[in-house]
């Protein structure tokens, strides 16, 4: 708990955040270019597909990081109401930007993939539905976090629309076992066992915790501002800006 209340502080979550950003940052840019190297270069083409099937190594895990990030807002929007820690709404108004962003990534690239796959651009298939539905709830977010005026009453509206909108996510994840869709079955998360060769499944791999490395970095760079604007006329703040 001690840790908890720590993590809590923006003083000591500043100084954390600033120490951990180069760890991230490094190891999310190199692991993201070696998975797109491998996999658009070096993995074989599917034997239905042919090389149209390489756009998953973007597609995948922007659409995995739009579920993450998501249900990650609605636990720090529930301890940002519980426990009304300032660093909780932070990380709500910060996420949002970027998990909308890796969601429009993966309408986008999956509306590329279902071109030649389905001879559409698009189809109201539940699984795409959905996730547009997520689209909307993050900026739903956003734009309530910045109609409001005062700040903390901001993150804390912005906070429980996350939490309400949380249920879209199990939604999007079933979708493809619950109705009939045009979207193919789960292939990687499967409890028997991926339905994917091994030289294709690793970059796919690689370039999901890319992804989520580089989601962290740029959390921690956004929560960094957010609680510097919000914290402006503190002590703490000004001390900080004579030593950065």
């Amino acid at each position: 708990m001690r840790w908890f209340h720590q993590l809590g502080s923006p003083p000591y979550f500043q100084s954390l955040a600033r120490r951990l950003s180069p760890w991230l940052a490094v190891p999310a840019v190199l692991l993201t270019a070696w998975g797109f190297y491998a996999g658009l270069v070096h993995a074989p083409p599917d034997y239905q597909q042919g090389d149209a099937f390489r756009i998953i190594y973007v597609h995948v895990p922007a659409a995995w990081l739009s579920l993450f990030v998501y249900t990650a807002m609605a636990v720090a929007g529930a301890v940002a109401l519980v426990w009304r820690m300032k660093v909780a709404e932070a990380f709500v108004i910060a996420a949002a930007p970027i998990g909308a962003s890796f969601t429009f990534l993966a309408l986008v690239t999956g509306s590329i993939w279902g071109k030649p796959m389905w001879g559409t651009w698009w189809v109201w298939d539940a699984r795409l539905t959905s996730e547009l539905i997520l689209l909307f709830l993050y900026l739903g977010v956003i734009a309530l976090e910045n109609a409001i005026e005062e700040p903390r009453s901001a993150a804390r509206a912005a906070s429980l629309l996350a939490i309400v909108g949380v249920v879209n996510v199990p939604i999007i994840h079933y979708s493809v076992e619950w109705w009939n869709t045009l979207h193919q079955g789960p292939t990687v998360t499967r409890f028997d066992a991926p339905a994917i060769e091994w030289s294709m499944l690793l970059p796919l791999l690689v370039s999901a915790l890319g992804f989520t490395l580089l989601f962290a970095w740029l959390v921690l760079v956004r929560m960094r501002v957010v609680l510097l604007r919000r914290e402006a006329g503190s002590r703490w703040v000004r001390e900080w800006l004579q030593n950065p």
